[in-house]
């Protein structure tokens, strides 16, 4: 193969399979080209901009002065596919698959219960194989067989980047470490592989076998041909890539890039995940092939390192600085940096983003950059190619300077050698160097922006008196001004200085001057305050740097701050705790049962494999048809304004887009309608007033997904709000404005008890006390999708990704003004729902059936992430006010709540949330309970169901109240839980026959359970000496009981039996990653087995369950509520009762003839004798079983490191009754991804509004779910098997929802640990900002927990330290 001319083609491969392509959108990211223009689908978009990890493909090129291929893994979201031409792309169905056999990593997912809904998984997978293939390339000798190079820690940082809303991580943790060389597969969690107890030897000839000759095959042999084929020069496809300076500065000036009106330069394109452009480029001009920008030079002054350099690229040499022995103060310096920078972003982003682009991007668009905090701090400068003119300055210079133009160059980046400043010839007074780095991050790993970052680089000595700092470069950044600055004012007052109280009090002083945000910044004090702290916690670390050296004398702890802070610090490091791994040991406990087999088993997840390959199809996996379109929609940015006209900057539509439908489009017979439920319809579109922010307004057509996005996003809607009343935005202007939605009787809760009788009977009142809880967001992988195609005689076939296709069916035929029996709404599997697939999934659905019918033609749509964002809804906030009376023991008397729902502009299923509400609420004994609710219509979008709705809030107040008591009568919020536990006469009261027999109130011994499993009350007293003996740090410890009411609807089933004795089974229910058909399958082999013939005990593997299809299986309904797997279940039973009833005849007649019966050979018989083996059936429960009880209990303890706010789950333990579980694997899986799930909106989750209530939490960079460095540490749960109940289906309980109230215990466990944090604030002379009674936030964030245990906490510290000695 010939190197490309100038106007050749683009070529490279995709898992073996070559492509070439002579003229393409420069603008064309890998992922669109891999799916729509390959077959190869594992590769999602999940964010569009490389925050979750769902598009990771391994990239591997020829690096030519390496003169070897090197492999690394790329956001194909952002990765342009001109950038690699001459390169070989590897997704996960390139490494394996259902048809070549899977690839160990595949297998090991599954057996590992790895795998949900399926979504993020192949981008898992793919983080996982590049970490494989690189660790074969670390010099160290071969790792044992069926286990890689790679550590246990190196396994689990492999998917830090990663982000999954269903599985809670540990298990994919396992999946990962289950190839690391020195893991202990006995600290590995269930498996399908072993049982616990087993021998090592036995565990590793049960794993699937790793090998690396045969499994990190990557297509990375790059024949002779590829290798001159990485530089692409293309006029097709304006896609330029010069091979010097001048070459670049003579294109630069060319008429070529003049006059063809944009031009952009790119390395890596990353930066179009934060800024995301809708401006369209000409011409593209790649800067990787100038030999001065990808150079590392070295030379006696330093590093100098080209601009086009990855990121990850400058940390591997930084470290390699490193390996010299022994390491020098100096080398500390570039180690500290590279160890700072696996912090920014994710690996999938480091390895091509380019640390000249992060520091162009900082320069001309303010971003805040890490890179460019550290730079400043060690004095580095840059080179900078403006015109025809090279010249060097220093980075602050840079910084300062007027942004860049596009035609000025970044070159490269120089980082001096530093070493320590001698004073006089003696090396005893040889001074030292220390150069640290801080940062707070949601966060720990990265994959966040920081709150603040900083930089501090002194060069110190000793002497009698104490620290002298020689001089000193403090750097700050990220902290809401335009660029990174050094506090000159505090360097300068440093300088000379010998460190005690006094002079870190003043340069204190000065910090604070000098760090100030910007105006709107949020948290502006807080970040301050981390500058307080940073700079504390830097120059308390100079007196341990080296022991031997710093036992100088402090007497005088005024005067030397450092022997005071060491003499009361036991902390091994006042900063983030420092974890060799992610996670520690974890243990499940799991009971399967034989009683229904395969019922009771843990078997793997159907279709766990083909999910981890990729190959599993979702809504926008299914190939377009020919002559689709694509749409997206135009909302509203405001609340209740008229809406006058779209239209955008040219007088013509946008490239590429066919029509823009809206209310006007709708047929005459048809009807504005776009949700359906059973309090009614709800518009699809806007009408002549948008009522909130986010409400639909115009659904854009495009002959491509792209198209149609920008043609949204660059519409301009003109507004209008004369004559119409202000907007109502909070709950109490509803109640001002008496603006509520109506609750049935027969949904609103019954009282219990005489709430003036109980009052009357308190020792204690707390009266008119509040609590507010905000909203969340579902943030499931997959956003909303659906494609329509219209059919013949007016027929209409929705495939959508949709929780109740029942429903979305309904919607449809009425806005088309059609009969429902023109259309056909299927779906096969969600990639994530938890509620809000439900209604909300409804009007994508029937705007792409509405725009097909209009226009004839099939359309597609798939939300982009900012989109889906902002028009979900999500959870509903509440505002709590209530009054309760409590004896002295802690024994409550009696409850009043007054509740505020904002449940935004529509009904949507808002009016069953008081009864949600109370049913969790009502866990404890209260005496007495009586509330209001009131159901607000507010200007919002309207909220929905979201995984355990009402119960999360309501099981929260029951804690926030409990703690207020306790907190007031200063006891131990345990002992008032104690106190208010329900008796079973009290639980049958509250609950009425919801509560069933004495036998199944299993509260009582899970509570104990907990206690003893998790060691409750040893490590009470380990807290409390861990307290004493540590100032920056503290610990708390929770333990929290869930008692949920849950409802059991009705279900369909079908079940056929085919020729050849295979099954296929339909049922209304969907897959959304809650093990729905992997149950089904097990309950459809139990109960056909019960036919007693040979054969039977393979069943599971020959039933197949299919789509769910409205025309094929009616009355579907909604697959919520965490019931949904046993009434399908339930309901496939019947059906296979009816078929064994219809085979037993024939059975008993050949087993007469024949002595045994192979199950096939009945089934061919029974096709042959015209016996019916299709059954139907509906499950309606028993009015005794519709409604039942979920118990478990949580106990979790963290720890909090008071300078920065940031709280680290050290442990949680759960112990939670299935009742007799169907599956233990799935049902254990519930339960983990449940609980991390509540952990988001307990501790990290903010989806925030600006004033006219549009979300402006729209992106990953703004909105933090759960990552795997921000779980419990240590993670045990134990699947509580509480044997038979003839009232429950095959005696399961439900798992889905509840478990996610326990992670309230993380809550209040930080609770208790901020309340040490402020009694230890207390004890130094603070006055404000010591009551033990306080409200913690939800979430409780880093700057909230940090303002609780206060703000000046150095300062306060440092004021206390005289008056100790």
């Amino acid at each position: 193969m010939e190197a490309t001319p100038e106007g050749g083609s683009l070529v490279f491969t995709v898992n073996g399979v070559r492509f070439e392509v002579p003229e393409i959108d420069p603008s064309t990211t890998l992922l669109e080209f891999l799916r729509s223009r390959t077959r190869f689908k594992s590769v999602k978009l999940g964010c569009g901009e490389g925050g979750c990890g769902a598009c990771v493909v391994l990239l591997s090129k020829y690096d030519p002065m390496l003169e070897q291929v090197e492999s690394f893994t790329v956001s194909s979201c952002l990765t342009l596919l001109c950038s690699i031409n001459g390169c070989s792309v590897t997704t996960s169905e390139g490494i394996g698959n259902s048809k070549d056999g899977f690839h160990p990593i595949h297998q090991r997912f599954s057996g590992f219960h790895a795998s949900q809904c399926g979504f993020c998984t192949p981008g898992m997978c793919m983080s996982l194989f590049s970490a494989l293939v690189n660790a074969e390339k670390k010099k160290q000798p071969q790792a044992p067989h069926g286990f890689s190079k790679l550590t246990v820690s190196e396994a689990e940082k492999a998917i830090t980047g990663n982000l999954c809303r269903c599985t809670g991580y540990r298990p994919i943790a396992d999946a990962c470490k289950s190839f690391a060389a020195n893991v202990d597969l006995e600290d590995l969690g269930i498996n399908s592989f072993w049982k616990r107890g087993e021998s090592e030897e036995v565990k590793v000839s049960r794993l699937p076998t790793y090998d690396p000759k045969d499994h990190i095959c990557s297509y990375s042999d790059l024949k002779d041909g590829y290798k001159s084929l990485t530089r692409l020069n293309s006029k097709q496809c304006s896609w330029f890539s010069p091979i010097s300076i001048n070459e670049l500065q003579d294109l630069l000036h060319s008429d070529l890039v003049k006059d063809s009106g944009k031009t952009k330069l790119v390395v890596g394109n990353t930066g179009n995940a934060y800024y995301k452009e809708t401006v369209e480029y000409d011409k593209y001009i790649d800067l990787r092939y100038i030999p001065e920008l990808s150079a590392i030079r070295k030379d006696n002054s330093g590093i100098e390192f080209g601009a086009a350099l990855s990121i990850s690229k400058v940390i591997s040499f930084l470290k390699s600085e490193n390996d010299s022995n022994p390491i020098s103060d100096g080398d500390l310096v570039f180690m500290n940096m590279a160890n700072h920078m696996e912090k920014i972003a994710t690996g999938f982003i480091r390895n091509s983003a380019s640390l000249g682009g992060n520091l162009v991007m900082a320069q001309r668009k303010y971003f805040p950059s890490d890179i460019g905090t550290l730079l400043l701090a060690v004095d580095s400068s840059v080179i900078v190619l403006t015109g025809q003119k090279h010249e060097r300055i220093t980075m602050e210079e840079f910084l300062y300077r007027p942004p860049l133009d596009t035609n000025g160059i970044l070159i490269s980046v120089h980082i001096p050698f530093f070493e320590p400043t001698r004073v006089g010839d003696s090396v005893q007074t040889t001074s030292k160097l220390s150069f640290e780095t801080y940062r707070a991050a949601p966060r720990p790993l990265g994959n966040a922006l920081p709150y603040l970052n900083a930089a501090f680089l002194a060069d110190f000595s000793q002497n009698k008196s104490g620290i002298v700092v020689n001089k000193v470069r403090l750097s700050f950044g990220a902290y809401g001004t335009y660029h990174a600055m050094r506090a000159r004012k505090v360097e300068d007052y440093l300088a000379g200085q010998t460190l005690t109280g006094l002079v870190l009090d003043e340069a204190i002083k000065l910090v604070k001057v000098a760090v100030v945000s910007g105006e709107g910044t949020a948290h502006a004090a807080y970040r301050s305050s981390l500058a307080v702290g940073f700079l504390f916690e830097f120059l308390n670390s100079l007196n341990t740097i080296d022991s031997s050296e710093s036992c100088g004398s402090f007497e005088d702890s005024n005067k030397s701050l450092l022997g005071g802070a060491a003499k009361g610090n036991n902390d091994r490091n006042n900063g983030s705790i420092q974890h060799p791994e992610l996670l520690s040991s974890a243990k499940q406990v799991v009971e399967s049962s034989k009683d229904n087999y395969p019922v009771g088993e843990p078997i793997k997840k159907f279709g766990a494999a083909i999910q981890a390959s990729g190959e599993a199809v979702f809504v926008d996996d299914i190939p377009p048809p020919p002559d689709c379109l694509y749409g997206a929609f135009i909302y509203s940015t405001k609340p209740l304004a008229r809406v006058k006209g779209i239209s955008f900057n040219s007088n013509k539509l946008p490239t590429g887009v066919a029509a823009v439908i809206s209310a006007k489009d709708i047929p005459s017979k048809g009807e504005n309608i776009g949700t359906q439920s059973m309090f009614g319809a709800e518009s699809l579109f806007a009408g002549e007033v948008a009522m909130c922010a986010g409400d639909l307004i115009a659904f854009v057509i495009g002959d491509t997904q792209k198209h149609a996005n920008l043609a949204a996003k660059m519409a301009i809607v003109e507004y209008d709000t004369e004559g119409l009343d202000p907007p109502i935005l909070t709950v109490e202007e509803a109640v001002e404005r008496s603006s509520f939605f109506d609750v049935p009787p027969f949904l609103y809760p019954a009282k219990v008890g005489d709430f003036s009788k109980g009052m009357a009977e308190a020792d204690h009142r707390i009266l008119t006390a509040e609590i507010k809880l905000g909203s969340q967001y579902y943030f499931y992988m997959e956003t909303q999708s659906a494609l329509a195609i219209p059919d013949e005689d007016n027929c209409m076939v929705v495939y959508s990704s949709c929780q109740c296709p029942e429903f979305t069916h309904i919607a449809i035929a009425k806005c088309l003004g059609i009969p429902e029996n023109n259309v056909r709404v299927i779906t096969r599997r969600v990639g994530g729902g938890f509620g809000g697939k439900a209604l909300k999934a409804m009007p994508v659905a029937t705007a792409c059936a509405l725009a097909a019918h209009t226009l004839r033609r099939p359309v597609k749509t798939y939300l982009d992430r900012k989109t889906d964002m902002i028009i979900a809804g999500g959870r509903h906030p509440i505002k709590i006010t209530y009054d309760v009376g409590y004896k002295s023991d802690g024994k409550i008397t009696a409850l009043h709540l007054d509740i505020l729902i904002n449940a935004g502009i529509k009904a949507d299923i808002s009016p069953v949330m008081p009864n949600s509400i109370t049913g969790a609420l009502k866990k404890y004994n209260w005496g007495a309970l009586s509330f209001n609710f009131k159901v607000c219509k507010t200007n919002h979008s309207s909220k929905s169901a979201m995984r355990a709705p009402g119960e999360v809030q309501g099981s929260y107040i029951a804690e926030a109240i409990l703690e207020h008591v306790a907190s007031s009568l200063s006891m131990e919020p345990d002992l008032v839980r104690n106190k208010n536990l329900h008796t079973y006469e009290s639980l049958k009261l509250f609950y009425g026959d919801a509560a069933g027999d004495l036998v199944e109130y299993t509260l009582p011994s899970i509570w104990d359970k907990v206690a003893t499993s998790s060691r409750f009350l040893a490590r009470i007293e380990n807290i409390e000496r861990f307290n004493h003996s540590n100032v920056w740090r503290k610990r708390g410890i929770s333990r929290v009981p869930v008692v949920n009411e849950v409802f059991v609807r009705g279900a369909p089933g079908k079940v056929s039996i085919l020729w050849d004795g295979s099954i296929v089974v339909e049922v209304g229910g969907i897959d959304l990653g809650q093990g729905l058909w992997t149950k089904v399958k097990q309950v459809t082999a139990y109960a056909l087995s019960s036919i007693q013939c040979e054969g039977t005990k393979d069943l599971f593997e020959r039933i197949r369950v299919v789509q769910s299809d409205t025309l094929s299986l009616v009355q579907g309904g909604f697959t919520a509520g965490s019931t949904t797997s046993e009434s399908s279940c339930a309901a496939v039973r019947l059906c296979c009762d009816i078929l064994v009833e219809r085979l037993a005849p024939l059975k008993k007649t050949l087993q007469d003839q024949m002595g045994s019966v192979e199950w096939d050979a009945l089934i061919v018989q029974a096709h042959y004798q015209s016996v019916n083996l299709a059954a139907n059936s509906f499950f309606v429960p028993d009015l005794s079983s519709v409604k039942y009880l979920t118990q478990g209990a949580a106990v979790s303890e963290v720890e909090i490191n008071i300078l920065t706010g940031e709280t680290t789950i050290l442990r949680s333990d759960i112990v939670y009754d299935c009742g007799q579980s169907m599956n233990p694997a799935v049902d254990l899986g519930q339960i983990e991804g449940a609980f991390v799930q509540g952990l988001g909106f307990f501790m990290l989750e903010e989806y925030l509004t600006n004033e006219n209530g549009l979300v402006v939490a729209d992106s990953t960079w703004t909105y933090k779910i759960p990552t795997i460095d921000t779980i419990p540490k240590q993670f045990n749960v134990e699947v509580l098997n509480t044997g038979h109940n003839q009232k429950r289906v095959l005696s399961s309980k439900a798992s889905g929802e509840p478990p996610l109230l326990l992670a309230a215990s993380v809550h209040c466990a930080t609770r208790a640990a901020i309340k040490e944090a402020r009694k230890q604030l207390k004890s130094w002379g603070a006055v404000e900002g010591i009551d033990t009674t306080f409200v913690l936030d939800v979430p409780a964030t880093m700057p909230t927990v940090k303002r609780l245990c206060g703000l000046d906490t150095v300062e306060t510290y440092l004021k206390y330290l005289p008056s100790r000695d």
